[in-house]
């Protein structure tokens, strides 16, 4: 049999005949008074976005982000991206692939594993006040936070993203703290697993993610440090008490400057490397996603998550 052919496969100008994930569908008018949809679709393989010219009424009511579609297409390239000239596209019937999960990549972990590893973690977490700051929390966004992506289009935007991404700069911490010993663990550890989980109520979930309106209007930075406060009330805990107080900053301090979303900038220790982590983990996966549509010996498309650079995958044997 045939391997089935992804949305990577196709070649410029070759015509497609394939169920994709609706990931975005945004119904506009040309100025001459035409209907068209802006639409961004999705396997395992890519995203890609792609015009529908002269959509119908029905198309625009029936096509709906996070439902699978069929779709036919021609790959182009526009503005040196790739993008696709849509001929048809409608929602699958009964026999024909349903279930969005099916196109969506996912954390390179189980939810399962990653959960063992945190709980483990957590126990690192020596500091009472913080630990159960942190466990009331993970407890009560338990399933996000293991489901959830931590990002819309950029690094980790991929199901489990959230948790995954949490997860590999608490391992990082840990190497941090071995080769310097005046680093507070726990209060690292504490940062790395909340610092990100704003991004439950900031986003829509895995299927289709979209920003909120509490994501766009205040942002997960803000958003998780409402939570450390609410936690801190239920748990009748000072708020302002030295423990508190640090945490909140380490959290509030992740993105690293101002214009980035951070309220303020680090200054304890554990707050800037926290964010020199977060950078270095959101880069890796960055550059990954790169690579993985880049061929040996060629430049990838500009990568707007890393500073618009054309990165080089190396043809080394």
């Amino acid at each position: 049999m045939a391997e089935v052919k992804q949305l990577r496969d196709y070649q410029v100008d070759e015509r497609m005949d394939i169920f994709v994930l609706l990931k975005e569908v945004d119904p506009r008018v040309t100025q001459q008074g035409k209907r068209y949809l802006a639409v961004s679709v999705a396997d395992r393989s890519m995203e890609i976005r792609g015009m529908k010219w002269d959509a119908t009424q029905e198309e625009a009511d029936t096509l709906q982000a996070g439902m699978v579609i069929f779709m036919t297409a021609v790959r182009q390239v526009y503005q040196d991206k790739p993008q696709l000239k849509i001929l048809s596209m409608r929602p699958t019937r009964v026999g024909e692939p349903q279930d969005p999960s099916d196109f969506m990549n996912a954390a390179p972990m189980k939810a399962s594993e990653m959960e063992e590893e945190v709980s483990a973690l957590i126990f690192q977490i020596t500091n009472a006040t913080w630990q159960r700051i942190v466990r009331h929390l993970l407890s009560k966004y338990h399933d996000e936070f293991y489901k959830y992506p931590a990002a819309k289009s950029n690094h980790h935007a991929f199901a489990g993203g959230l948790g995954f991404h949490s997860l590999s700069i608490a391992r990082l911490a840990q190497a941090i703290v071995k080769q310097y010993p005046g680093v507070n663990a726990s209060l690292l550890y504490a940062g790395a697993l909340l610092h990100d989980l704003g991004k439950v109520i900031e986003l829509t979930g895995p299927i289709a993610t979209q920003y909120t309106t509490a994501g766009n209007l205040i942002g997960h930075i803000v958003l998780i440090d409402e939570q450390i406060v609410l936690a801190a009330d239920e748990l009748h805990l000072d708020l302002y008490s030295e423990d508190m107080l640090v945490l909140r900053h380490t959290v509030l301090a992740h993105h690293g400057l101002m214009e980035y979303g951070s309220p303020v900038r680090p200054l304890i220790k554990e707050a800037n490397i926290l964010h020199q982590l977060d950078e270095l983990d959101a880069n890796m996966q960055s550059f990954d996603n790169a690579l993985a549509e880049t061929e040996p010996g060629e430049f990838s498309q500009r990568q707007w998550a890393l500073d618009n650079r054309n990165v080089y995958k190396p043809d080394l044997k």
